[in-house]
């Protein structure tokens, strides 16, 4: 017997599609926002910070990169508990994403920051400038121009990976999809219709993050 397709019975909750799209945006716009500041000090920290602080870095991401996100929503949603550290599902899946992409973000900035040219941090030293402010003001914003298309795709990595985050029923696209399907049982219509809604979601993101870098490093041409 043939398959009758039936998307409208996907449309009728039209509503719980919507919920879903804002929490994946919530989470996006939190894990990217505060994930980016993360790597920033990681970055700043792994090529000028204290010994002591290079360790701590370094092993932080090491053990993030090395492990499944999964893993480490897992780790924050049930494990903190057993330590008397009880968070939300949104609270844990958001700083689950800031943690994963903190590190990642971490190694693709300290690569722009090593493809920095040496004149650039003895300009800065030449003008009276504390190794810091030399950070701040004269080489991270070249560097963050030379890796923004990667850590672009990095966020977008992110945002599609906050699927996993309805194992701990963070009420995402995915939370909102396996809802649907559970109710009418059209699987095959509700895991189309919020793959190409992922699919849009990350292009948009991908085009915001575009313009988000012109605007950034536009003024620094003028």
């Amino acid at each position: 017997m043939a398959y009758q397709f039936d998307f409208l019975s996907v449309l009728d909750y039209t509503d719980v599609l919507l919920k879903g799209i804002a929490v994946t945006a919530q989470l996006t716009l939190t894990g990217g926002v505060l994930g980016v500041a993360v790597a920033i000090f990681g970055a700043w920290a792994r090529t000028q910070g204290p010994a002591w602080l290079r360790a701590i870095v370094s092993a932080y991401v090491e053990v993030i990169r090395n492990t499944p996100f999964l893993i480490q929503l897992f780790f924050i949603f049930f494990g903190l508990p057993s330590l008397g550290v009880q968070l939300p599902e949104m609270v844990a899946a958001s700083l689950a994403m800031v943690i994963n992409l903190g590190a990642y973000g971490t190694e693709i900035i300290r690569a722009g920051l090593a493809a920095t040219p040496r004149g650039q941090f003895e300009a800065g030293a030449s003008l009276a400038m504390s190794p810091l402010q030399v950070f701040r003001h004269v080489v991270l914003r070249p560097a963050l121009q030379k890796i923004w298309p990667a850590l672009s795709s990095q966020i977008v990595i992110v945002m599609l990976g906050s699927a996993v985050c309805s194992q701990i029923a963070a009420q995402d696209l995915t939370y909102a999809a396996n809802f649907i399907q559970g109710r009418n049982f059209r699987a095959f219509e509700v895991y189309l219709v919020s793959t190409v809604i992922y699919l849009l979601l990350a292009l948009l993101l991908r085009q915001l993050l575009r313009g988000v870098g012109r605007q950034l490093f536009a003024r620094r041409a003028r």
